[in-house]
């Protein structure tokens, strides 16, 4: 058995421990109502702004066939841009073609403590990356987060892009830092897709690690044998009147769907790591408190033994002196 100063320095320990826990849990806490009232705000808007480009690139390609297709150009902010002289459109952001390159974002935290938020996305990412491999095609990693740039860069991983200290200053202007050094490389055609792999916050408890098709936009990017609404509508067209064009409206739309998509996974990705931390830190505290009680129960224990041997040891010195 432990002598008692053993057991004493360890129930210091533990309390120690559960003082930094429970602040940490406290710090998470009130950070994690911001970052959910954030992405509740962020998403209804987000989700919108896709289902509208979805809805006009449907029309776009319903458009009778006779009609002169556009001119494409990079406008002058890197975004792609689609220069319309009539009503078929073709911009280079939403043209689908053989996905032989692939590029994911994998977005993941800077620290740890925040139980297996990053060891499931890691997974999930790694797992995606086989899969497509071994389908043939190339495939490329853009990584936000130490965590997963070192747990790839030990796995070897063709890390195409580290993006430092995103989560430093989260944004729109950093999403649109973020857009920008994805879409450089599918602007020069080296690659045909971009996904993005993060964690989807349900609640403090539950996150779902969700893999989404950024670009080429457009239509929803379905599983093998996924069913949907979506599907089910494909042969529907929306009867909207635009003004100046659909052309000058994607001009827009598209670049405002690539950054608000970034930002919305940032978002997401930021409350599920502070609900994940708050879910670790809470389990850590409840654990420390046990772990301070059975401690202290073995400590009263050796405590009542020494006392009793003090005085077995005592009663026998005065037996031994009567006789």
């Amino acid at each position: 058995m432990p002598s008692l100063k053993a057991i004493r320095k360890r129930i210091s320990s533990v309390r120690s421990t559960q003082k930094i826990t429970r602040a940490m849990k406290m710090v998470a806490g009130a950070k994690l109502n911001k970052a959910q009232q954030r992405i509740t705000e962020l998403r209804p808007y987000a989700v919108k702004v896709q289902e509208v480009l979805w809805e006009i690139t449907r029309d776009a390609a319903a458009a009778p066939a006779g009609e002169a297709p556009a001119a494409e150009g990079i406008g002058a902010d890197g975004h792609a841009a689609a220069l319309t002289g009539g009503e078929k459109l073709t911009h280079p952001l939403l043209v689908s073609r053989p996905e032989r390159r692939v590029l994911l974002l994998v977005l993941t935290s800077d620290r740890g403590l925040c139980g297996a938020f990053n060891t499931n996305i890691n997974k999930r990412a790694e797992r995606e990356w086989a899969s497509r491999v071994e389908a043939g095609q190339e495939v490329q990693l853009a990584i936000i987060g130490r965590k997963g740039r070192d747990y790839f860069a030990r796995r070897n991983a063709p890390i195409l892009e580290y993006i430092p200290g995103v989560w430093d200053k989260l944004g729109l202007e950093t999403a649109q830092a973020v857009g920008a050094k994805l879409l450089a490389p599918l602007n020069k055609n080296e690659v045909d897709a971009i996904y993005l792999v993060y964690n989807e916050f349900k609640s403090a408890i539950s996150q779902t690690v969700v893999v989404e098709r950024l670009l080429p936009a457009g239509g929803p990017a379905q599983e093998p044998g996924e069913g949907g609404d979506h599907g089910a509508q494909g042969g529907r067209t929306s009867d909207f009147l635009y003004e100046p064009d659909r052309g000058a409206l994607l001009e827009r739309l598209v670049p405002m769907y690539v950054d608000i998509s970034i930002l919305r996974a940032l978002y997401e990705s930021m409350a599920s790591e502070l609900g994940a931390k708050l879910t670790a830190m809470d389990a850590a505290n409840k654990n420390a408190k046990e772990m301070i009680d059975t401690l202290t129960l073995a400590y009263n224990k050796a405590r009542q033994a020494a006392i009793t041997k003090e005085l077995m040891e005592i009663i026998g010195g005065s037996e031994a002196l009567k006789e």
